[in-house]
């Protein structure tokens, strides 16, 4: 007898691609996102449909799915398209920590796993605990700047920035982050300067991190970062991914740039 829920997934983004080999129901997937690294074997398993921005709606159609998952207003006109088709869309919006914890168990309960999505959150929420209970014994907490794009240039989204603090840091523009739009967190190069980040974290979701241009910047030779060579690019697909990859991978790195003494000593 089959498990309850859709049989047959197109995920357009990769964080429910990694969720549902997670809970063991990656046999449900029938199309992935070109982007997606996680599991690696994923792109091995199943057709490619998608990219992030737009996706070929007749292949989608073809593979018969009883439901498609996607992400963000991004995904908008996509996901407009293929209800025009008469298909099942499910477009999750998450920005916070909370919210990806909450898509979790979401996605869990839709494929009548959620015991399994609960403990995954516990593990989840286990790790971010420990972060945190090591940031406690920091004195102070650098300042930390993370960029998501280079023209116009963007600050980090809200789970980045929780993440930042999680990890020991301070993010410089954490009140930005809580935009739900990205240009919402659009910064001026000179804000940069003014709050002179002690590290520069960069993940340009997409394209390599150009850290010498970012180095070329008007009057960003003052900035603390720069002058002590603290500046590094963060692989987008475990920190710009609302999902598992960014509570593990992502947290981890973070928390190796942010207190690399630490990490030496281990």
């Amino acid at each position: 007898m089959k498990s309850k829920g859709p049989q047959r997934i197109i995920c357009l983004t990769e964080e429910p691609t990694e969720i549902l080999y997670l809970l063991g129901e990656q046999e449900r997937i029938v199309g992935i996102s070109r982007y997606t690294v996680r599991p690696q074997e994923a792109k091995n398993n199943h057709p490619i449909v998608s990219a992030f921005v737009d996706g070929s709606v007749k292949k989608i159609c073809e593979l018969k799915p009883d439901l498609i998952i996607g992400f963000s207003d991004i995904q908008a006109d996509l996901a407009a398209k293929l209800i025009k088709a008469n298909q099942q869309v499910l477009i999750f919006n998450q920005r916070s920590i909370e919210e990806i914890l909450e898509v979790i168990l979401t996605i869990g309960r839709l494929v009548s796993a959620e015991d399994k999505a609960q403990k995954l959150i516990e593990k989840y929420n286990k790790i971010l605990k420990e972060a945190k209970e090591k940031t406690t014994k920091q004195k102070t907490k650098p300042r930390v700047y993370f960029e998501e794009w280079d023209e116009p240039t963007f600050s980090g989204i809200r789970w980045v920035s929780e993440l930042i603090e999680i990890a020991g840091g301070k993010d410089i523009f954490s009140e930005k982050s809580h935009g739900k739009n990205a240009m919402d967190r659009e910064i001026q190069w000179a804000e940069v300067v003014e709050k002179n980040p002690e590290i520069i974290l960069a993940s340009w979701c997409g394209k390599p991190v150009d850290i010498k241009s970012i180095k070329e910047r008007a009057n960003w030779e003052k900035i603390s970062a720069i002058k002590n060579d603290r500046i590094h690019e963060i692989d987008s697909s475990i920190i710009l991914q609302p999902g598992p990859a960014s509570l593990t991978e992502g947290l981890a790195t973070l928390e190796s740039l942010i207190r690399p003494k630490e990490f030496k000593t281990q």
